[in-house]
């Protein structure tokens, strides 16, 4: 069961990390508001329609008293993950994509400390895979930028709302559906950012027609598969040891747009990912674990 968890979440990475390509091809001509709330409202049509697909085996464990609702349970990951996902378009106003890929993941080093500090145990190759990654991710985010900006701080910001969903997700993803917890998340997302396009942006139809393509993409692989993945997955896999697994987005997201956008890699960005890979397999192998003082 380990493996598959280890399996969808790297799943996840995949599809995460390739809707970058679809991000920067959907923006062209609409918000990032506006962007968001169309792919969220895709992704939560997708789940829904899962959802629908479910409910013969929903009504079975319910008459069996085994079900329980992921609704309400939905309701503060989909806030955090609105959050940090709010927080990281602000930030591109100001900083660079690759600072804040960087930044945004520092929740490869938060999230053991939080584990820890929760009462959680984390073991020792756990921590020495997350500061693998996060090595790896400095190589290729964020190698000879030094400078920070309004955008750096909100990135910083926003990496606290992840370790929150990421958290969050663990101590509900074995209790309650993760279809509804997926859906609920979606559906949070999708009001907010609407709320947000609609105070903030504008748009014509014209404009999402052109974006057509990267909306449907990201709505229905990174909002409706990727997301779900997550969740299942993490029914499997601790916290510290999901959070590397996730980091490797910045992986895929680099080797898409090499090939997508003809975007080059240097060879320190080839270290960062080798880095990152590594640090991605010692944190699942198994040692000894670090219990929390008291």
């Amino acid at each position: 069961m380990h493996l598959r968890g280890c399996l969808l979440l790297l799943t996840a990475s995949v599809l995460w990390g390739t809707t970058f390509v679809a991000q920067i091809l959907g923006m062209e001509g609409l918000g990032p508001y506006t962007y968001a709330a169309l792919r969220f409202a895709i992704g939560t049509l997708s789940i829904w329609v899962l959802w629908y697909l479910y409910r013969s085996k929903r009504a079975s464990d319910q008459r069996a008293g085994t079900f329980r609702s992921g609704f309400r349970a939905g309701i503060p990951v989909g806030l955090a993950m609105f959050a940090g996902v709010t927080l990281q378009q602000v930030a591109l106003l100001y900083t660079t994509a690759g600072k804040t890929a960087f930044i945004t993941t520092l929740y490869i080093v938060l999230v053991p400390i939080a584990a820890a500090l929760l009462g959680q145990r984390v073991r020792a190759l756990q921590w020495c895979g997350a500061l693998l990654a996060f090595a790896g991710l400095y190589f290729l985010s964020a190698h000879g930028v030094l400078t920070l900006n309004r955008g750096d701080v909100l990135s910083f910001v926003s990496s606290f709302f992840w370790v929150a969903q990421i958290l969050l997700i663990d101590r509900y993803a074995r209790a309650v559906d993760a279809i509804e917890l997926c859906l609920m998340q979606m559906l949070i997302c999708t009001l907010g950012n609407a709320v947000l396009a609609a105070l903030y942006e504008t748009c014509g139809w014209a404009d999402v027609w052109q974006a057509a393509l990267p909306i449907l993409y990201a709505g229905i692989l990174s909002c409706g598969v990727a997301y779900t993945c997550q969740i299942l997955g993490q029914a499997y896999v601790a916290p510290t040891q999901a959070s590397v697994l996730l980091s490797l987005e910045a992986v895929f997201a680099a080797v898409s747009g090499w090939l997508v956008l003809g975007e080059t890699m240097s060879g320190i960005q080839l270290l960062g990912c080798g880095l990152l890979l590594g640090g991605a397999l010692v944190a699942q192998l198994r040692g000894r674990e670090l219990r929390p003082a008291g």
